[in-house]
């Protein structure tokens, strides 16, 4: 049983389509309090379908900030979004629901201030493979990341090569986070892979039923994929398939696909970095009664 105080942040972390904004507006509508983007595609203002940022009836139910506010082409680093986000931890009691591990870790463990990267940097490492990328990093720097991953590599690479100094050094002098552990709600939602594959693939069919393709549709004009917006798992799928590269169906499998991986990666870094959050294991977990409400602190 997990209690939810009215006045404290809730943190909800979990996979992708793991029930996280189910969970929050059940919290939000039973407790009050504001809904809080922690998705870094979720603040992407185009791919509101793809991305499964909250249906309009679910803003109607409660309020909601940080979804879409970011343009197309624009970049969005997680210090962008510690600054959006700093003025709505003293206003209504923040509920920050995402699958973005690194954007809550950050609020709740403090980030680095690292100078933003030159235009110059950022071109010569979009042009690298990723194995170059990992040739060029620090043993330090090696150990703390996902070296399959290649936008943690990437970053990594840009800020040794444009500070002349290693990301992990940046990150030893990280000072205090926003929001401690201690003084939030923190909860993670623990899914198998076995229960949470097949509501991947039933998510995206559902996309698909909405509108996804049309959505796909209005954005293959501007598309760019070295946009971080097009790292929306779905959309490199779908603009493959207007441009005929895929069939539909090669498509839908290929999203699947990559979505089940990411989730992958999400599981392992909630279970390496978020071990003090406490664990509603699902889908074993009633979440009607796994929630005690109080009235006060």
């Amino acid at each position: 049983m997990i209690d939810i105080y009215p006045q404290k942040p809730v943190l909800i972390a979990g996979p992708t389509a793991s029930g996280k904004s189910a969970l929050a507006l059940h919290i939000a509508e039973a407790q009050g309090g504001v809904i809080v983007n922690a998705d870094a595609l979720q603040v992407f203002d185009r791919w509101r379908i793809v991305t499964a940022r909250p249906p309009d009836e679910d803003l109607a139910r409660a309020p909601h900030q940080l979804y879409g506010h970011v343009g197309l082409a624009e970049s969005y680093t997680v210090g962008d979004w510690l600054r959006d986000l700093t003025p709505l931890l003293t206003g209504r009691r923040p509920i920050i629901v995402g699958g973005t591990g690194l954007y809550l870790s950050a609020l709740t463990e403090g980030l680095a201030q690292i100078p933003p990267t030159p235009a110059n940097v950022r071109s010569d490492a979009d042009e690298r493979s990723l194995a170059d990328l990992v040739a060029d990093l620090d043993a330090t720097t090696k150990a703390r990341i996902d070296l399959n991953n290649r936008a943690r590599v990437q970053r990594a690479w840009e800020v040794q090569r444009s500070t002349g100094r290693p990301i992990s050094a940046w990150q030893d002098e990280t000072p205090p986070p926003l929001l401690p552990l201690s003084n939030a709600t923190p909860i993670v939602l623990d899914a198998p892979r076995e229960w949470l594959t097949p509501r991947i693939a039933q998510r995206f069919d559902l996309m698909l039923t909405d509108g996804a393709l049309e959505e796909a549709k209005t954005i293959l004009p501007e598309w760019k994929p070295q946009h971080q917006s097009s790292k929306a798992i779905g959309a490199p799928e779908l603009i493959a398939h207007l441009r005929g590269e895929l069939s539909l169906n090669e498509a839908r499998d290929a999203a699947v696909v990559a979505s089940t991986q990411y989730a992958k990666r999400q599981r392992t870094w909630f279970r390496k970095r978020m071990k003090d959050w406490q664990t509603i294991h699902m889908p074993s977990t009633d979440l009607s009664t796994a929630f005690t409400f109080r009235t006060s602190d």
